[in-house]
């Protein structure tokens, strides 16, 4: 017997949604529904740069590629971590 596409949809939408609100809830930087685009840019970058800092292998590979020392590697990647995206844009306020 086959199925309508439209009769499962809107219960896997359902499931998803809260599923997505579940991980939400659990994980501070999976964000949440009013986060913008910028808010989420800048938590990706800088979860990234936090990683590179943690991961020694990986800030070595960072290090030799750009010529540079570890220390200078880690120091850069901490100054990256303060503004990742540039300044916040500005906000409409309702």
């Amino acid at each position: 017997m086959l199925y309508h596409p439209s009769a499962w949809q809107a219960s896997d939408r359902f499931n998803i949604n809260s599923q997505l609100e579940h991980l939400q809830a659990k994980y501070v930087g999976t964000g949440h529904a009013d986060m913008s685009r910028f808010e989420w840019a800048v938590n990706i970058q800088r979860d990234s740069y936090a990683s590179y800092v943690g991961h020694y292998p990986m800030l070595s590979y960072f290090a030799i590629a750009e010529n540079e020392s570890i220390g200078r590697e880690r120091y850069n990647f901490m100054q990256k971590m303060l503004l990742p995206c540039g300044l916040p844009p500005e906000r409409e306020d309702e």
